[in-house]
């Protein structure tokens, strides 16, 4: 069975394959690092997570890129309020995004470019375009580029179906007139409130527009056509139309083969913001008591073209399904003597088929458990029973699920086993230097962390 994943441009269901027929090739835009990544954010990471792992399990090679973007002017703004370099600023949140990432059991991408160490690369793109006509140079030193020279501008999100109204310029990184396209910057000039934060090019001091960052990156890392480019939905436009105009001007070719877009992230319903007190960060909700594996579940719950409703319920019931896969796993090993390498899905072929299927996540974890149900372990013979755990592993590791271990980890305080998953987490992805991290904190707070095959024992030291 083919894996297919619906294409934001064609607007249908495309098959996911390498175009050179070895390595699959894709772009996911990063986090922006000026604080820490909220729940929604980590919605469109947890299912580019899924997408890689499903590609993986279908035998495909992968390249998986992700950005980090670390000037623009969120983190020049922020970083000048907080009196530190631009980079000191960044990397501190890279190091915060990169910790919730191991506890959410993320695998890490094969290359991780930040804007800061590509800004020649950026400016050879602009002389570029300003050669092709595509581009020009403001009074101010500013560079923009010329909509208008692009006639397939508004492809991905059919901008031309509906009625538009056409500005001079856009400055600002990001802009909220859904309904209006304007030139963009894609150099911007040296001005008082940027601070130390500028570079020399060709048009005087200043620093690249957030759209050129990712054409730059992905020029440099995937080549001048990719497999897959993915983001939220909330950047279809202007960002990826504006990368799509940037980059196929610039090449003269077609940027990339398959858009895959996630939907919002809804928390009680409405959505997130500040002033609701309702857009929750890992650690806020690892302080009440819940598990990064938790938050995790409830991410992959919905499908992610569907918008997904967010509640703190939910956590609850994320908690009592894990723990009834883990349950289910533990009586299968019990069945079985051993525990087989996942290498196929065996009895599970329908959950499969589901994360085959467009990255059916929700359909993927109902049909583990009804199988689960048919198989019955106490029934099933220890070759059975290994065929199945197998199975079971094969789609918890394509769903990036962890499991809990039951009894001795219940019996530990909350904030202790929210360590104890983070250092499996972290042990599972071969963050050798972070297990060791979290196996000293569980030390210090009197636990001492037995791994196991399938999972952990957390014992009082």
């Amino acid at each position: 069975m083919d894996f297919v994943l619906q294409d934001t441009l064609l607007r249908r269901p495309m098959p996911v394959a390498p175009m050179d027929g070895q390595t699959l090739r894709f772009y996911c835009c990063g986090p922006t690092v000026y604080g820490p990544a909220h729940i929604g954010n980590f919605r469109t990471f947890v299912a580019q997570d899924v997408f890689r792992r499903v590609a993986e399990g279908a035998g495909m090679a992968t390249r998986h890129v992700r950005n980090l973007t670390d000037v623009d002017d969120k983190t020049i703004r922020d970083s000048m309020a907080a009196g530190q370099p631009l980079r000191e600023f960044t990397a501190g949140w890279t190091a915060k995004f990169h910790t919730d990432c191991t506890a959410l059991s993320l695998l890490p991408p094969h290359v991780e470019p930040n804007a800061l160490d590509h800004i020649p690369e950026q400016i050879a793109m602009i002389e570029t375009l300003i050669a092709k006509g595509h581009a020009y140079a403001a009074p101010d030193g500013s560079v923009y580029f010329k909509i208008q020279s692009f006639k397939d501008y508004g492809r991905l999100s059919h901008l031309q179906d509906r009625e538009l109204k056409i500005g001079a310029t856009v400055a600002a990184d990001e802009y909220d007139d859904k309904e209006g396209i304007s030139d963009f910057a894609l150099w911007k000039a040296r001005k008082p409130e940027d601070g130390p934060n500028h570079w020399t090019s060709p048009w005087g001091e200043g620093r690249p527009g957030w759209h050129l960052e990712c054409s730059a990156m992905t020029l440099k890392h995937l080549g001048e056509t990719f497999d897959l480019h993915s983001g939220g939905v909330d950047l279809v436009f202007p960002h990826h139309e504006n990368e799509i105009a940037q980059s196929e001007c610039c090449t003269g070719k077609t940027m990339c083969r398959h858009w895959f877009h996630v939907t919002h992230l809804l928390v009680d319903g409405r959505k997130m913001a500040k002033s609701l007190k309702n857009m929750y960060t890992l650690d806020d909700l690892t302080a009440m008591g819940h598990t990064a594996m938790q938050v995790r579940y409830v991410l992959i719950s919905g499908h992610y073209r569907t918008p997904l409703n967010f509640t703190l319920a939910s956590l609850e019931g994320a908690g009592q399904a894990l723990a009834k896969l883990a349950k289910a796993a533990a009586a299968l090993h019990e069945c079985a003597g051993s525990v087989p390498k996942p290498h196929a899905p065996g009895p599970f072929a329908s959950a499969w088929a589901a994360l085959l299927d467009d990255l059916n996540t929700p359909g993927a974890l109902g049909q583990i458990f009804t199988t689960l149900n048919e198989l019955k372990p106490a029934h099933l013979t220890p070759d059975a029973a290994a065929e199945a755990l197998g199975g079971m592993n094969f789609l918890l590791t394509a769903l990036g699920l962890v499991l809990p271990v039951a009894e001795t980890a219940a019996a530990a305080p909350p904030d202790v086993v929210a360590i104890a998953e983070r250092r499996w987490a972290a042990r599972t992805a071969r963050d050798w230097a972070a297990a060791d991290q979290l196996r000293q904190e569980l030390n210090a707070l009197g636990w001492v962390m037995k791994d196991g095959k399938t999972g952990y024992e957390l014992t009082p030291a």
